[in-house]
């Protein structure tokens, strides 16, 4: 929990709401805890705050067969709202479940206020549900803007490295196209993160080679190198044309004052045959 001055606290009750979660998700199934009701799907509104926007229909058929089979497992997460309940956590389930015809499901009733439904929303699902990488670079600057907490904090509140939420967060640099592309699972984050800085013109270029011919991480991050090598070419062959010019034309004006000069690679090479000739040399530099 982060409490700074000029910054928005996390609100209170989150980690006890998740303690309860835990506590519920270890108890038998067949164990009738109060934290534990049965409710009519009907009954159940989505969250506006839901981070995550794709949806894998065979995952989730996948999962409905497992509930059929099985029942379920871990029960959703809602919050009491008008006539009915908002699901706070654990659409898949929730999705799932209406699949396999089922008329109520198990769920956790938490009480918390309106205000914090967004945080709760969001730190649940980071840490629960497998959220794409961009739904979770999504969820992460939520957080971050929401709360204006440094990258370090969020890191200290979900348990995920500085590094990681840093890496993730740059995927929201890329192009709309290659971040749908993410969300599909028809690119890795492997390949995602080495496509960040590249031109948006470079960055479609690589993403349909790497689609097209199936490059792996490895061979996808040589092809960028090649291309951010080839960018930085023309500048620095620009620049030392340019440094070599200036030397040319300052031997050649030294030349003309009788001194001795050459050039040799980038450097210019003054000699003196006596101590009067540097102290001229001097005496020229000082009237410039």
């Amino acid at each position: 929990m982060i409490v700074a001055k000029s910054k928005k606290a996390l609100g209170r009750g989150i980690g006890a709401i998740l303690e309860d979660v835990e506590e519920a998700y270890r108890q038998d199934i067949e164990d009738k805890s109060n934290l534990i009701m049965e409710i009519e799907l009907d009954e159940i509104v989505p969250n506006i705050y839901q981070p995550r926007t794709y949806f894998n229909e065979t995952a989730l058929l996948e999962l409905s067969e497992s509930i059929k089979k099985h029942g379920l497992l871990q029960p959703i997460i809602v919050v009491k709202k008008d006539d009915g309940y908002m699901l706070i956590a654990g659409e898949r389930r929730l999705r799932a479940s209406k699949m396999a015809g089922l008329s109520h499901i198990k769920a956790i009733v938490a009480d918390i206020e309106s205000e914090n439904l967004r945080e709760l929303a969001l730190i649940e699902n980071i840490q629960r549900e497998n959220l794409n990488p961009i739904e979770l670079a999504i969820a992460y600057h939520e957080l971050i803007e929401q709360y204006n907490i440094t990258h370090d904090e969020l890191s200290e509140i979900i348990h995920k490295s500085r590094a990681q939420i840093t890496n993730t967060l740059r995927l929201l640099n890329l192009t709309e196209k290659t971040k749908k592309l993410i969300s599909e699972n028809k690119i890795s984050q492997g390949h995602a993160k080495i496509l960040v800085g590249l031109t948006p013109k470079e960055e479609e270029s690589v993403v349909n080679t790497i689609i097209g011919q199936k490059l792996s991480v490895r061979e996808t991050e040589k092809i960028v190198k090649m291309i951010k090598g080839g960018n930085s070419t023309p500048l620095k062959e620009k620049k030392r044309s340019k440094k070599l010019k200036n030397i040319k034309i300052l031997s050649e004006r030294l030349k003309s004052y009788g001194f001795k000069c050459k050039e040799k690679s980038n450097q210019l090479i003054i000699e003196f045959d006596k101590e009067e000739e540097i102290s001229d040399l001097l005496s020229m530099l000082d009237k410039r």
